[in-house]
């Protein structure tokens, strides 16, 4: 992933495989290789749905809940579906 400004507000994007889009799902920010703790976990949307899995996205930035200043985090997926709640890591997100 391309660096981010720490000053800009846009959305990160994380693929899951075989999620539907209809299940809830949040995204979390921690120190690369840490697992997130309960607290750290925000509310994401889906955004494009296809046959293989749904990409989930979050607001990161000034005003929003995710704002990330500069470093490196590793980004974290939670789908809760009615089962299952997979804790998925979704790759490094480099803010600048």
């Amino acid at each position: 992933m391309e660096p981010i400004s720490s000053l800009s507000r846009e959305y990160v994007y994380v693929f899951v495989d075989g999620a539907t889009g209809v299940e809830d799902v949040e995204i979390a920010f921690t120190t690369p290789n840490v697992e997130p703790t309960e607290a750290q976990w925000k509310p994401a949307q889906w955004h494009i749905t296809s046959p293989r899995g749904s990409e989930a996205r979050i607001l990161i930035g000034p005003g929003t809940d995710a704002p990330l200043t500069d470093g490196t985090y590793q980004a974290w997926v939670r789908v809760t579906g009615p089962v299952e709640r997979p804790v998925l890591p979704g790759g490094l997100v480099p803010i600048t």
